[in-house]
């Protein structure tokens, strides 16, 4: 016999606000969104629009230029950020394998989404990052929001994405950046937050202003910090990059979500192979250069 057969209904079933209210508070809300959208479409579109023109000219630069060259130019950051022969012909075999299956053009899409958003990201990252390693108020008041960006189920940035900005590539690029952008700022906090009191004491004493020990001393110790929240930014970039395809967002994204919703096993797993590969490729190269950055503040500075 269950316990609350025996309770008053009061102690087993929770006290609720009634459906009635909440009918009421959701309608007053979502006729409030969708008024303001209304009143201010204009303003929207015009803080969109240069969004709009730079993802479209990523896109067409990547789509629209042979692939060899792409191809070409592609290796060459691989290994000018790793240093690594190994990356880079691994790097080589992945696009060579995304392009035998006939997903290269979708794999470029994708490319210049990530890109873009990571791109937007360390600048929206940094400069906030920056602004909490240099206030202690700052940064408790930023640091919940950082929580509930972190902790929001990624389908749930769609919602109010959705409301605002309509369906659409800058409505989705817009949710990967909002979805990607905290480990950008947490890291840059925390890399200037972890450079050596003595370091800068040091620098005080040979009269540096906060500017010059910020830019001087500060972002070049905490560099190897910042290159691990691009990292990670990139990562979750791509992770969002699916979910983001559902308000119309292109690329692998879509394939994936297509081949989700008609159950085709192959074609789903060669765009995921196609995913995990350019994630691979973007992880072990700034993974190598951070290192290399570690490596060089230790000689400099040890």
């Amino acid at each position: 016999m269950a316990t609350c057969d025996i309770l008053p209904n009061a102690l087993c079933s929770f006290p609720a606000i009634g459906d009635q209210y909440i009918r009421e508070a959701r309608k007053v809300i979502d006729d409030g969104f969708k008024g303001i959208v209304r009143e201010y479409g204009f303003v929207i579109d015009a803080v969109t629009q240069p969004l709009q023109v730079f993802l479209n000219s990523f896109e067409r630069l990547f789509t629209g230029s042979p692939w060899i060259l792409v191809l070409i130019v592609m290796l060459a950051i691989v290994y000018a950020g790793s240093r690594s022969i190994k990356i880079t012909i691994g790097t080589a075999m992945g696009m060579c394998a995304i392009g035998l299956m006939g997903l290269w053009n979708d794999a470029m899409i994708t490319l210049a989404i990530t890109t873009v958003a990571t791109l937007i990201a360390i600048v929206i990252g940094i400069p906030i990052g920056i602004l909490m390693a240099r206030s202690d108020r700052i940064q408790g008041s930023i640091n919940p929001m950082l929580d509930v960006m972190q902790t929001l189920p990624s389908f749930v940035y769609l919602i109010p994405v959705v409301v605002i900005f309509g369906i659409g590539k800058v409505p989705g690029l817009i949710a990967v950046v909002i979805y990607a952008v905290p480990p950008m700022i947490r890291l840059t906090n925390l890399g200037i937050r972890l450079v050596d009191k003595e370091v800068l004491e040091a620098a005080d004493a040979f009269g540096s202003s906060s500017s010059q020990k910020l830019w001087n001393v500060q972002m070049p110790l905490a560099l190897p910090t910042i290159m691990a929240g691009i990292n990670q930014t990139i990562m979750m970039s791509l992770a969002m990059v699916v979910v983001a395809s559902m308000v119309g967002v292109g690329g692998l994204g879509k394939n994936t979500l297509q081949a989700i919703a008609n159950q085709f096993f192959t074609y789903g797993f060669m765009n995921g192979f196609a995913l995990v590969a350019i994630a691979i490729i973007f992880d072990r190269t700034s993974q190598a250069y951070g290192k290399r950055l570690q490596k060089h503040s230790e000689i400099v500075h040890g």
